[in-house]
């Protein structure tokens, strides 16, 4: 219901007169923008590369939050070294990042999924550090009763007990990728949606920069729905 009334309010928007044609498009110029774009074979390739850095940046970001996340969560002198500075990063804007990982990486795909990575690192490893500092005491008592240590007290009964928790923090991780795409490509890029937008912006084509706005949210809603499905199985399983 609500996408109908927002669809609704914007052609009414588009023709009230408060904006031009160039400034706010109607639906249907942005309808016609993707049928061009479609007919050319050059949005399927946009979409398949901005898909791809994000899944790989993500995976590398999650992957490094899990294991620091962890680390920190369960290791008292860890957190006591590791904790403040990685919370000093965390504040540091996605924009800030782009200068020094050209320096240090150039201008091809690695700068673009390490900023995609550093997006996803820090929600991840905020929820999982927060979520095993915070297990039930009586769990970890439990595993050794049972004789488990170190990674098997990890892997068999503090990341199922955190597991809701650490699920929901891979979502936000999921989102921060898609928010960091955009900064990534900006870093030389030629093609992606984030390299869409900013051409779209240059050339005056306002029907393209909605498109890519709208793909960019149905691309991310759709993926953090695959997400959900699997947060709600683990917590039918472990809630």
């Amino acid at each position: 219901m609500l996408p109908a009334l927002l669809l609704l309010a914007w052609q009414l928007a588009a023709h009230s007169g408060v904006y031009t044609r160039a400034q706010l498009p109607p639906p249907a110029d942005v309808w016609r923008a993707l049928g061009d774009l479609a007919a050319h074979g050059d949005l399927g390739h946009h979409v398949a590369i901005s898909v791809q850095r994000v899944l790989l940046g993500f995976a590398a970001g999650t992957a490094a939050g899990l294991l620091l996340g962890a680390l920190v969560g369960l290791s008292g002198p860890a957190r006591a070294l590791l904790a403040p500075t990685v919370g000093a990063l965390r504040a540091v804007p996605s924009l800030a990042w782009v200068p020094l990982l050209l320096l240090w990486l150039g201008i091809g795909e690695t700068p673009k999924l390490t900023l995609v990575a550093v997006g996803a690192f820090f929600p991840v490893y905020t929820t999982v550090s927060s979520a095993l500092d915070h297990a039930d005491r009586r769990l970890v008592e439990l595993g050794h009763a049972y004789g488990r240590s170190g990674p098997a007290l990890l892997a068999q009964v503090l990341l199922p007990a955190a597991a809701p928790a650490v699920l929901s923090g891979v979502r936000l991780g999921l989102a921060q990728s898609w928010l960091f795409l955009v900064a990534a490509e900006l870093i030389a890029s030629t093609m992606g949606l984030g390299y869409l937008l900013i051409d779209s912006q240059n050339t005056g084509r306002t029907d393209v920069l909605v498109l890519t706005i709208v793909l960019l949210a149905l691309l991310g809603k759709a993926s953090d729905a695959v997400l959900g499905l699997a947060e709600a199985r683990v917590k039918l399983r472990w809630g």
